[in-house]
């Protein structure tokens, strides 16, 4: 009987071993034989080698570009375990894939993580017994006084108004400018002469060779007012960190909002606690130097959360605690900018800013170099001690379906 060569069914069954049909039908077949003798896990490691081979064939173009799937696929676990999770896979795409380290090189900051702890908790209690016992030395701001607006004909320096109100009884002032070297915002101590009596005490200190005075304006300042100042302040550093907490808590995760929370109320009260150890004077300029500390120390920390929350969802294979490391690694570049930066502004306010802006600048030269300490090991470290892990990211979706085990317990129905 003679065979039909252009029947395709006998083709496949009577392959040529050296003809171009049988090559043709030995490549065609790319998928797992379904009569129990072949598996997906050798047609995969058939699919890892040929891939292999191909990539010696390509060049160190190939071998550059396959370097990062090949570390996500050293541990056998991992890859049967985290790859097919279909929420992780879900949260590394939204954030730009899956991510991998390489030869990245990782600084290990939680290295010295105890130790920075128990640094932050002594520089803590050593502010708080340095506010309880010295106190602060608050300035007019809080404790009331005299304030007074003055005008001269020609510039004046600060120095000479001071010893010429130094000269006339007036000690403690403080003058400041108002826009030009020529108008003048003096404050004094409580006085106890009344606002005629005090004009024309100060217009008689005020005055200098060759340079009229004017005064424009006198306020006499109860020490209630000042009281309720310094509890508005109090206040308005409470009410700050309150809703630094709930927005940290609402644009991440409540463990990091609480890391947040505790670097910024350690930036704070080490600033606070530096001005009660040495007498520096606290007034309205400190406050706002420690709120504008604490703005400043929050940004610094979201960007750190922003690539530790991004890192958590994308690298794979690594602990929490490595990923941390990776994160804060790879920020500190961007903190080391910019901290420097501000630094050089803050110097340049501090030398040549004047009286008016030098406990300002130092309030900002202390808390800056806190704030960069804390948003590295407080902010981080403590999150990571509540127990932080890819969890904490990653929303797991319930199924749509889920399958029900059906149980009858009729006993007539074993009879």
């Amino acid at each position: 009987m003679a065979i039909d060569n252009n029947n395709p069914l006998e083709q496949q069954n009577n392959p040529e071993p050296n003809g171009s049909n049988g090559e043709a039908n030995t490549r065609r077949r790319k998928k797992p034989r379904r009569d129990g003798k072949g598996s997906n896990t050798q047609t995969n490691h058939t699919t890892t080698k040929t891939s292999g081979s191909k990539t010696r064939r390509g060049g160190k173009g190939a071998d550059k570009g396959n370097q990062a799937l090949a570390t996500q696929a050293t541990d056998p676990n991992l890859a049967l375990g985290d790859l097919g999770d279909a929420a992780d896979d879900a949260a590394a795409y939204a954030e730009g894939g899956i991510k991998a380290i390489g030869d990245q090189r990782i600084i290990p900051f939680m290295k010295i993580e105890k130790p920075m702890a128990i640094l932050s908790i002594l520089l803590v209690i050593g502010s708080i017994i340095a506010i309880a016992i010295n106190g602060l030395n608050l300035g007019l701001d809080f404790t009331g006084g005299v304030s007074a607006d003055v005008r001269y004909e020609q510039s004046v320096e600060q120095t000479d108004v001071v010893n010429a109100l130094a000269e006339n009884g007036f000690n403690d002032a403080v003058v400041q400018y108002l826009g030009t070297s020529q108008e003048l915002l003096i404050r004094l101590p409580p006085q106890s002469d009344n606002v005629d009596g005090l004009n024309a005490s100060l217009s008689e200190a005020l005055a200098l060779p060759n340079n009229n005075v004017e005064i424009s304006n006198v306020n006499i300042i109860g020490s209630q007012v000042g009281n309720e100042i310094y509890l508005s302040s109090v206040m308005s550093i409470v009410l700050a960190l309150a809703c630094m907490l709930g927005y940290v808590a609402l644009r991440f995760q409540f463990k990091l909002a609480l890391g947040a929370v505790l670097s910024l109320f350690h930036d704070a009260i080490v600033t606070i606690g530096v001005f009660a150890l040495f007498g520096f004077p606290f007034d309205l300029t400190v406050l706002a130097a420690i709120l504008a500390l604490i703005g400043y120390s929050l940004n610094d920390t979201i960007v750190v959360y922003d690539r530790i929350r991004e890192n958590f969802r994308r690298v794979r294979g690594i602990t929490p605690v490595q990923t941390i490391d990776l994160s804060l690694t790879e920020t500190l570049r961007r903190t080391i900018m910019t901290i420097s930066t501000v630094l050089l502004v803050v110097l340049a306010m501090l030398f040549l800013g004047g009286d008016g802006l030098f406990w300002f600048s130092a309030a900002l030269f202390i808390g800056l170099i806190a704030g960069t300490y804390s948003s590295t090991y407080i902010a981080s470290s403590i999150p990571l001690a509540m127990g932080l892990s890819r969890d904490d990211f990653i929303v797991k979706v319930k199924p749509e379906f889920e399958e029900e085990i059906v149980t009858f317990n009729d006993p007539k129905m074993f009879e």
